[in-house]
């Protein structure tokens, strides 16, 4: 595996690859990276010739008080990882190549309505950041592919519409969560849980699989997510949104049959999100 730093380079490799008519799959990372993050390279390689990853902590999604200067930077551990999983190039560029202007003068890609309530509610500006980084991404390595996971529900979402939109010839695969074996999906900031925090944090997804039943069993829908919102509290969570959506993140209507439960809960001063798709009754 080959690990690039400059854009130049990176065109040159991929230029490469284009000659020989390989078919190309992106799996954009933050790094740290663990089992759910191999999995979408694993994805990629089963659909593509060349396969590259990129690790950007992209200070653009931070919001003032959140976690970019704490965010582990784990570069030799991650390309080993990379390699041992069969990713053929890494592109893990400095901020200063990416963003050649301050962040307040920055060109930036805004998705309207997905990227309102939900995550974007509490983390005003967030998903502005994951938009541009993730098109900049796209105009820079021009993939086939993009593998992206379905623990980010809404971002994946905001960059199905933003690939729709703005006419991207690529395709958006989401890939499932991938979960620890008490079931807390995997995610680089349950590093920071405490022990105790990470006995309590399967709670959050064993809420989500009771209230899924309940919901299936055409139990009332705002007094199951009021229920549910009480034992995440009881448990010792802190939520800030537990919602049920129609899977196109639409307000659920009489007529919605497929839906997903989206949740995000502080657990000590970790902020933990999960979903889970349901089928509700006719």
């Amino acid at each position: 595996m080959r690990t690039l730093r400059e854009i130049p380079a990176l065109r040159e490799a991929l230029a490469d690859a284009r000659r020989r008519g390989d078919r190309i799959a992106l799996v954009p990372t933050m790094g740290n990276l663990h089992a759910g993050h191999l999995a979408l390279v694993e994805a990629a390689r089963e659909r593509a010739e060349v396969v590259i990853a990129t690790i950007f902590v992209n200070p653009m999604q931070f919001g003032a008080g959140e976690d970019l200067d704490a965010y582990p930077r784990t570069l030799e551990e991650d390309q080993a990882r990379l390699e041992a999983a069969g990713c053929d190039l890494l592109f893990a560029p400095e901020v200063a190549t990416v963003y050649s202007r301050p962040l307040e003068a920055q060109t930036r890609i805004l998705v309207p309505e997905v990227t309102e309530g939900l995550c974007g509610a509490s983390r005003p500006g967030h998903f502005d950041g994951v938009s541009t980084i993730v098109g900049m991404l796209f105009n820079l390595v021009q993939p086939d592919l993009a593998c992206f996971g379905e623990k980010d529900y809404q971002q994946l979402a905001v960059i199905r519409r933003m690939v729709a939109d703005l006419h991207f010839p690529i395709e958006i695969l989401g890939v499932p969560i991938v979960r620890a074996e008490d079931g807390l999906a995997l995610s680089s900031r349950n590093g920071y849980l405490s022990a105790e925090e990470r006995a309590t944090a399967p709670r959050l997804y064993q809420t989500l699989c009771e209230l899924r039943d309940a919901l299936e069993a055409d139990a009332d829908i705002e007094a199951t997510l009021a229920a549910g919102t009480r034992r995440l509290e009881e448990a010792g969570f802190v939520p800030d949104y537990l919602e049920l959506r129609a899977v196109d993140l639409g307000a659920v209507t009489p007529a919605t049959r497929e839906a997903v439960l989206l949740v995000a809960a502080r657990l000590g001063t970790t902020r933990l999100i999960d979903n889970l798709t349901l089928t509700l009754p006719r």
